[in-house]
């Protein structure tokens, strides 16, 4: 834990394909999660950081992250500053947080639903018999 570690809703992983994103897209949007660390604080590693850390081209990166925004998933905040010009851009994930509430509202009925099967299940069958077993000497 001490080295660090990332929390994504599995809806997220579980629905990529409805959200339209493959497995680089996912990738990258894990690279982002990675470094929000303060609810306050938007995630802003570069491109070549991401690119680097996932063996893949900055360029990739950048369209992908075009594209997710394109999507409405994700949105991107330049960072400039007077003397030095460009930094890394802040990234916003409220549209895949927003896009993935209905996906997550819809699982969390399905367990429900699931958990009131089995325990119908273990009413209807009573509580288990236990018999005393001898063994034999």
């Amino acid at each position: 834990m001490d080295a660090g570690w990332t929390v994504i809703p599995n809806v997220i992983l579980e629905r990529q394909k409805a959200f339209g994103l493959d497995a680089v897209d996912i990738n990258i949007l894990l690279h982002l999660a990675s470094y929000w660390w303060h609810p306050d604080n938007k995630p802003h590693p570069s491109k070549q950081t991401i690119a680097v850390a996932m063996g893949i081209d900055p360029r990739t990166v950048q369209r992908r992250i075009a594209a997710m925004e394109k999507d409405g998933l994700l949105q991107r905040e330049e960072r400039r500053v007077s003397q030095v010009g460009s930094k890394s851009n802040i990234y916003h994930l409220d549209g895949l947080i927003k896009a993935a509430k209905p996906f997550a509202k819809e699982m969390v009925q399905i367990k429900k639903a699931k958990i009131a099967v089995k325990d119908a299940m273990r009413a209807r069958k009573g509580k288990p018999q236990l018999h005393l077993v001898k063994g034999a000497d």
